[in-house]
């Protein structure tokens, strides 16, 4: 099968040549049909995850079709149309065992732990606990937008920030994740302030249901949000995973706010102090955000059927997987609005 692989942190990608992958006792094979381009799979190729063993193929955000079932799975069969969370649990550990499969002991990750989705083929362990099958309605495109981006946006949104319609949330940066959060934010009925250095992405944001748009390179982020939302807002999210946009996420919730940490940091940004006097003053809430357990993708289709979300209106650009070496190392300098997705392989 082609895959992208790079055999050195920071090294070239190439497109390669390399044997099918087989499914393991309890794991799948599947055909990719479409894998999303994330900003992850730029910081694993830096380096900045210790899971990586090198040569690796990236790439978690996948759909596609069961072709080959290990002997052990029971719920799967060949021809199937699934997708899978970029955070898989081993089905057995404490956490998995309290439905907490986002935070395994032992988890699975398709592009960081194990050779991931740009490729033609991936190997997914553990599928009786993370296989989702797609609903009829929605293709392969709109699946990968799902992701690491839609799923931790939903639950960003509705488990973590327990958002509801009377309340504001400040979302900081309009990349997938926050575009997915504005959406959700709009479905269950909350105003939404958005906030983006890319005249591009705001309009997008604006585009996809923001009530306000905040270009931080012109604006005091902080200010604005306490002027638009009259004191602060009820939750806010660091989409980006940046020490600014973490500190103004914090520094523009009202008292007992809270803040939802989704955007992943390097080790640059992830000694920020954070303003402990004000979190207990304030009654503030810190809390993290890792993806999205299978057994929860039901309720998601259903909340994005009857609110009427469009995935297609996040994908703005689709790709081949000969184009990845080019497109993968400038994730970080990324400024267009939209998700970009593979699917041609």
């Amino acid at each position: 099968m082609k895959v992208a692989i790079y055999n050195e942190f920071q090294g070239p990608i190439s497109i390669a040549n390399v044997s099918d992958p087989n499914p393991s006792e309890f794991g799948v094979v599947i055909k990719v049909e479409a894998c999303g381009l994330c900003l992850s799979d730029w910081h694993g190729w830096m380096g900045h995850d210790p899971d990586i063993v090198l040569p690796h193929v990236p790439g978690h955000e996948l759909s596609g079709t069961i072709i080959e079932i290990g002997r052990n799975v029971k719920n799967w069969s060949e021809g199937q149309r699934v997708t899978v969370p970029f955070v898989g649990g081993c089905g057995s550990c404490t956490y998995c065992l309290e439905g907490n499969q986002q935070v395994c002991d032992f988890q699975f990750q398709p592009g960081f732990t194990a050779w991931g989705s740009f490729a033609e083929y991936v190997a997914i362990d553990y599928a009786d606990v993370n296989l989702v099958e797609l609903p009829d309605e929605m293709n392969f495109l709109e699946a990968a937008g799902l992701g690491c981006r839609f799923i931790t946006a939903y639950r960003g949104v509705r488990e973590q920030g327990k958002l509801t319609s009377d309340q504001t949330i400040a979302v900081h940066g309009c990349g997938g994740v926050g575009l997915s959060a504005i959406q959700i934010a709009k479905g269950i009925g909350a105003r939404v302030i958005a906030i983006d250095i890319s005249d591009e992405k705001c309009k997008l944001a604006r585009e996809l249901g923001a009530d306000f748009i905040i270009n931080a390179t012109t604006t005091d982020v902080v200010q604005a949000i306490k002027e638009l939302s009259k004191g602060g807002v009820h939750v806010s999210m660091d989409a980006l995973g940046h020490s600014t946009t973490c500190l103004n996420s914090i520094n523009g919730l009202r008292k007992r706010g809270k803040h939802i940490q989704i955007g992943l940091m390097t080790e640059s940004h992830a000694a920020l102090p954070i303003p402990m006097p004000l979190v207990v003053a304030n009654e503030l809430e810190i809390l993290g955000s890792h993806g999205m357990q299978a057994h929860k993708y039901p309720e998601m289709f259903n909340f994005i059927s009857t609110t009427g979300i469009i995935l297609g209106n996040m994908i703005t650009k689709t790709i081949s997987l000969q184009e990845v070496p080019f497109h993968l190392p400038k994730m970080h300098q990324n400024s267009s609005s939209g998700i970009t997705v593979v699917n041609s392989f």
